[in-house]
């Protein structure tokens, strides 16, 4: 019960600083011929260009007023082509990893000809546009195994803040286990918003196989000997996994990120029981063997692993942004456990 509340509350909370930043892009700053003016020392300017002589730049923003820069102070002058972009009274442009949270991803596609890279703590992934609907992407770690191959179709309704997506994920262990193993993650996703404020809900299947074999006792019951042993492969994990995620401005440059995936999953489980029938004993000059029984059974139930991880995500432009999330895994089945899983990321345009 604990637990649903505070799921609850976080969703609640993602929820009100999202209505509250969307208030916000309303009341941003006038739209019509606004451009971005960038001096060297990376202050912004964003306003009017109401005059440009080749010597300095004139200006008009709705905070200063009119301002006159040098054009050997100006790094860059990008005009706002998205209202949307100002956020806060500042710009910050979209960028292809805005349809990313942490570890899943949103209905949104990326443009064609918008790629991006993205580095972790555990590894490397990049990921193209191969149209405006398909993206492709590859995922891995730092000793490049396993692998993993990530291909998103999205529907895209430009008429709507609604989108759909088809994904799937399939990997396999890599040099690590001579190719063995292998797994995937197939999903269908909903998204509601834009690239800057919106939430998320997916639904799929999962299984992995990691290619191992282990040695277990046949299940039966045993009367004064040892079970039979017999070396088979691992059983393969498999269920259906739910994921909601978000994202929402709270700066200009700042944005909070939640993520999250819940998974139902089938294990096996062998177990084996000794019962002592009866002890060696002498009688007299005769000696009694003691009797025993060893009972095996297998038996299947239902793990559940929950992940749930919070962040910000910091982006000074949209070729460029850092994300840190902390992050929670439990675990709960036969045996219940819970570790932390923080992730640091950076994402680069190219």
């Amino acid at each position: 019960m604990k637990f649903s509340k505070s799921i609850f509350y976080l969703l609640s909370v993602f929820f009100v600083i999202s209505t509250k930043a969307q208030i916000n892009v309303s009341d941003s700053t006038k739209f019509e011929k606004q451009f971005v003016i960038t001096k060297n020392d990376g202050s912004e300017y964003i306003g009017e260009i109401l005059n440009d002589d080749g010597r300095e730049v004139l200006i008009q923003t709705s905070l200063l007023g009119k301002i006159y820069i040098p054009k050997s102070d100006i790094k860059s002058i990008v005009i706002v082509k998205n209202e949307k972009d100002l956020i806060f009274g500042e710009y910050n442009a979209s960028g292809p990893f805005t349809t990313r949270y942490a570890f899943t991803t949103n209905s949104l596609p990326i443009v064609k000809g918008e790629n991006y890279s993205m580095a972790n703590l555990y590894g490397p992934e990049v990921h193209f546009a191969i149209s405006n609907n398909l993206n492709i992407g590859v995922m891995s770690t730092w000793i490049a195994s396993p692998l993993v191959l990530a291909v998103k179709y999205s529907f895209k309704n430009k008429e709507s803040k609604i989108n759909f997506s088809a994904g799937t994920l399939i990997g396999t262990t890599g040099y690590l286990n001579s190719f063995k193993g292998y797994g995937g993650l197939h999903w269908l996703g909903m998204t509601l918003g834009d690239r800057k404020n919106n939430i998320s809900f997916s639904g799929g299947y999962a299984y992995f196989q990691s290619g191992n074999t282990i040695d277990i006792n046949e299940p039966g019951i045993y009367y004064n000997k040892q079970p039979n042993y017999t070396s088979k492969q691992k059983p393969l994990t498999n269920g259906p996994i739910f994921s909601v995620a978000g994202i929402c401005k709270v700066g200009a440059k700042v944005s909070f990120i939640f993520d999250s995936m819940l998974g139902l999953f089938n294990q096996e489980s062998v177990e084996t029981e000794y019962r002592e029938i009866t002890p060696s004993a002498f009688n007299g000059s005769i000696y009694i063997n003691q009797t025993f029984e060893y009972k095996v059974t297998k038996s299947n139930y239902l793990a559940t692993a929950l992940f749930i991880m919070p962040g910000m995500r910091f982006q000074s432009n949209d070729k460029k942004a850092f994300q840190v999330c902390l992050a929670g895994v439990s675990v709960f089945g036969k045996s219940n456990t819970s570790f932390p899983f923080p992730m640091c990321s950076w994402f680069r345009k190219f």
